[in-house]
């Protein structure tokens, strides 16, 4: 491979060029960066520092881009947003090779930031993977969370007893191989709605995942901010922190279930579950919300109308209804769902 056409920082580390960002629709936001290791860390840092915090985490394949429609509401009402990038993401240094990602290393990158920053008094707002990571997180650092609100996401653990155990112990090696004999899916088979795991063997084997695409299949977003969710990926190489990411979903389930012995289940501060009615992710697999439902302060609310990037449809009502769970009285709203024809994606 000639790397002289890649922006390479340390031996198997990229960094997408500033230039990448410029002119990006509705994303005005400083940028903050924090060395973690030999790895840099964007993050967001907007409204007053002596506010309250709100800790947003993005998914898979978005960045903190996705939060620019609810930061300007969060921070109108004096609250401290900090929207970090995991690393292979945004703005955040990107590895080139996939064995270089893991969950544990989003989760150790993610704790040493909330660290660095010395963060307390938390509402963590946790979406997508950012909910994988996040929970992770929270369950390492629980004296800095004071709430949390999940949308669309879960933590993948299959529970106690010494069947689940098992079942924890052997399911990564058992995926992967399945994983290898069912081979690449087609963009087509993605798109055409033919499940969950045909996404992740397209993320997983593609050349070049389609993130703009993905962003308009789930979150309905215009031609600009197609290019916005691209624009941290100069070619695909810069992209395999997204195309490993769903691969990774069941890699530490025993990890995933200590979390929720340990802190989850002990949980006594508020938590909201709050999710979408036309997502497909949480929709179609309903185990990933009674999983949640081991947290014992759990409550839940659905937000009628919006697909899995709530953030994208329905932006400053999300951000409305964070401040609300913060007053304690959170309520669910209906909006018109976007439709859009996969015919125009294919």
């Amino acid at each position: 491979m000639n790397y002289e056409s890649f922006n390479l920082v340390a031996p198997g580390t990229l960094r997408t060029p500033e230039e990448s960002f410029e002119d990006l629709k509705d994303y005005p936001f400083k940028a903050n960066y924090l060395t973690i290791g030999d790895t840099r860390i964007h993050y967001l840092d907007e409204g007053p520092k002596t506010g309250e915090v709100i800790y947003l985490l993005h998914g898979e394949p978005t960045w903190s881009y996705l939060f620019r429609k609810m930061i300007p509401t969060l921070t109108k009402a004096g609250y401290r947003v900090i929207a970090p990038d995991m690393v292979g993401f945004g703005k955040s240094d990107k590895y080139i090779s996939i064995d270089d990602y893991s969950h544990q290393m989003h989760v150790d990158k993610m704790v040493e930031l909330i660290i660095e920053l010395d963060l307390n008094n938390i509402t963590a707002h946790v979406h997508d993977w950012g909910g994988m990571v996040g929970l992770r997180v929270i369950a390492e650092e629980p004296d800095r969370f004071e709430r949390v609100i999940a949308s669309n996401t879960s933590l993948m653990a299959l529970g106690r007893g010494f069947f689940n155990d098992l079942r924890s112990f052997i399911s990564w090696p058992i995926f992967k191989v399945a994983i290898w004999l069912q081979g690449p899916s087609t963009w087509e088979e993605f798109v055409g709605g033919d499940g969950f795991i045909s996404w992740i063997r397209y993320s997983r084997y593609t050349d070049n995942i389609d993130i703009g695409g993905v962003m308009q299949v789930l979150g309905s977003v215009s031609d600009s901010e197609k290019a916005a969710y691209e624009a941290p990926y100069p070619n695909a190489t810069y992209k395999a922190g997204a195309q490993i990411f769903p691969y990774l979903i069941p890699s530490e389930l025993r990890k995933n279930e200590r979390a929720f012995r340990e802190v989850l289940e002990k949980w006594d501060k508020p938590f909201l579950i709050a999710n979408s009615d036309n997502d497909p992710v949480t929709g179609n697999n309903p185990r990933l919300t009674e999983i949640l439902r081991r947290i014992p302060t759990s409550q839940e609310i659905i937000i009628k109308g919006p697909g899995h990037f709530l953030q994208e449809e329905a932006g400053s009502q999300y951000a409305e209804l964070i401040i609300k769970f913060i007053n304690g009285n959170p309520e669910g709203f209906t909006m018109k769902k976007k439709v859009i024809d996969r015919n125009d994606i294919l």
